[in-house]
């Protein structure tokens, strides 16, 4: 069960990071559409588990390219949310196949 605390850290660094893919998106990423729908941070608030949608690209390329990035990215959200937080959770992000999920049971369910 999630505190208070966590849920508004989490919602905090999913707002943040959105517009952070949002804003390197053509540079790093060579334009694809990064989109941030789950932040899950641990209680101690020392790692943030970042789920993302990609659409455009190759997911995995673009996923090995946000491990390089990894730390620009944490300095960047750090300059954001530096009056709001003390200490930035380490990023580790996954791709997030929820949709994916959803369409197989909806076919599934149509059969």
């Amino acid at each position: 069960m999630e505190s208070n605390r966590q849920k508004r850290i989490s919602r905090l660094l999913q707002k943040d990071l959105g517009e952070i893919f949002q804003i390197e998106a053509k540079s790093w990423f060579q334009s694809a559409m990064i989109t941030v729908t789950k932040v899950n941070v641990t209680a101690d608030m020392s790692l943030a588990r970042v789920y993302i949608s990609i659409f455009g690209k190759d997911a995995n390329a673009v996923l090995g390219t946000i491990e390089i990035y990894n730390k620009q990215i944490r300095k960047k959200l750090g300059d954001r949310v530096k009056n709001q937080i003390r200490k930035v959770p380490e990023l580790r992000f996954f791709i997030d196949d929820s949709l994916d999920y959803l369409e197989n049971i909806e076919k599934l369910l149509k059969e």
